[in-house]
């Protein structure tokens, strides 16, 4: 027989778990589905290969499964696998529900041609620079298609400016990638990249580049919101390159994501404490940075990555030896900015706007070959507004195409010609029945009714005459009749 207490011990067991297992149930109801796509193209075929790439996207594979992704990796990718992966990835996010997150990881060459972001396939070979459109894919295009699809969340992270490896487009095409605004699409997208907007990326002497060295050191650290964890990314390869690559990203989440949780064994981080707080002007930005050691204001303002901080810090620290660089970098922004405002724009006045400040910019040639092609297409649609209007073709007179075109006659075949008589036709009389003639000896004479003395008026002529003429204007408006039918209100005119 068993003890009370032994008794008692187990039934408080069994009410724990029947307790608990709701609770474990609406959790898992609730828990997120993570899906996520590692692309690392280092074999390029017509350029020298990358092989930190093929690491990066290796390591990125192995951290997002921990992070409890279910990875898909796919390297090495030309065009047409490339584009296949992309929407086999987007039928997979499609799939798996409204509450998805959808990760991107994408490690190789990108690059910007008319102001959109290319990314590009290791089959590409190009020999001018109108080939890119056609051989790589938009990145707009995976964007859209990923926007379009009812997920939680979209992260995309492009370790994708490194220098041009083409020289067929060295002189046209402008160094790394424009500016994508997430703001503008679909709200829940962030999207990082290797470094700022317009600059290149280093591969890096190591195992992995700089940029994925600092994103696995980084997530791995537990309960870190996403944006503070690609601020300390920022810092870190702003660190480990001298300041020359220092990443960038935009956002529009609308909810927390963190890569790990509290439950992976490790000390929690702490995020470091700052007063930043978004849309701050240049003197809030000058309030903060009074005082402080250069070395520490330039973190917290390459933490932020904003042209407010970068002005500031300018302002206050123009003697110290990151002023160069910050100058270099906040010029570089204004321009990259600027450039963003001409292409969504995409005036011929937008492009002169930006060649008037930015006249000798890597991007000037790409500016002055859209804007004559705006121009082309303006002076194209004013020539079709003022084109003098064609009348058309009498059908009888001009055939539509050559098999209705009547066959000529010889000329010395005699044609026969049938005469068509148009005058009208005869008018119809109507015969008046013959009038009995009087026998030869009969004398006939004929009298009137005797006539109203002179003066006389019938009583019922006027009326009369009015009952005709609305008779005639009833019956035959249409025809335009005399009298009061013509003026009636319902007669029909045109």
């Amino acid at each position: 027989m068993r003890r009370p207490v032994s008794l008692f011990r187990d039934l408080l067991f069994v009410a724990g778990l029947l307790l608990f297992l709701p609770i474990s149930l609406a959790h898992a109801a609730s828990a997120e589905h993570r899906v996520a796509l590692v692309v690392g193209q280092s074999a390029y075929r017509a350029v020298p290969a990358l092989p930190n790439a093929e690491n990066d996207g290796k390591a990125m594979a192995e951290l997002l499964t921990n992070a409890g992704f279910e990875v898909t990796a796919a390297p090495d990718l030309a065009q047409n696998d490339m584009r296949q992966t992309f929407s086999d990835f987007a039928a997979k996010v499609a799939a798996s529900g409204p509450d998805t997150i959808a990760l991107v990881f994408y490690a190789g060459h990108g690059l910007q041609i008319d102001g959109e972001n290319y990314l590009v396939p290791i089959d590409v070979d190009p020999k001018r620079e109108a080939d890119i459109p056609l051989q790589a894919v938009r990145l707009n295009d995976l964007l859209n298609t990923l926007g379009a699809l009812p997920t939680r969340m979209r992260i995309l992270m492009l370790d994708a400016c490194r220098n041009n490896p083409f020289p067929a487009l060295n002189q046209t095409a402008g160094h790394g990638l424009a500016i994508v605004d997430t703001r503008a699409g679909a709200p829940g997208s962030f999207i990082s990249y290797s470094t700022s907007p317009g600059a290149e990326a280093e591969d890096g002497a190591g195992a992995d580049s700089p940029y994925t060295t600092a994103v696995l050191s980084v997530a791995k650290q537990p309960n870190l919101p996403i944006e503070e964890a690609f601020k300390r990314v920022r810092i870190a390869v702003s660190q480990a390159t001298d300041g020359r690559q220092i990443p960038w990203e935009s956002s529009s989440l609308t909810t927390e994501f963190r890569f790990f949780g509290g439950d992976s064994g490790q000390p929690e981080a702490t995020a470091p404490k700052s007063s930043s707080t978004a849309m701050r002007s240049v003197d809030d930005w000058r309030k903060d940075l009074q005082g402080k050691e250069p070395k520490v204001a330039y973190e917290l303002v390459i933490a932020d990555d904003s042209v407010a901080a970068y002005e500031a810090f300018t302002m206050l620290f123009a003697q110290s030896s990151y002023a160069p660089r910050m100058r270099s970098l906040l010029e570089r922004r204004r321009e990259m900015l600027a450039w963003n405002t001409a292409v969504a724009i995409n005036t011929a006045a937008s492009f002169d706007e930006f060649l008037a400040s930015y006249g000798n910019s890597d991007l000037a040639a790409t500016a002055r070959k859209m804007r004559e092609r705006v121009l082309n297409r303006s002076l194209g649609a004013n020539a079709a507004l003022t084109a003098p209007v064609v009348q058309p073709t009498n059908v009888a007179l001009g055939p539509t195409c050559p098999c209705t075109t009547p066959p000529t006659p010889p000329l010395n075949k005699k044609v026969d010609i049938k005469k068509v008589d148009i005058s009208p036709p005869p008018k119809r009389v109507e015969k008046s029945p013959p009038r009995r003639r009087p026998p030869p000896d009969e004398v006939v004479v004929e009298r009137g009714p005797p006539g109203p003395p002179p003066g006389y008026v019938p009583p019922g002529a006027v009326m009369e005459g009015i009952g005709i003429g609305v008779g005639i204007g009833l019956g035959g408006g249409g025809f335009g009749g005399r009298g009061g039918g013509e003026g009636m209100p319902g007669g029909y005119r045109r």
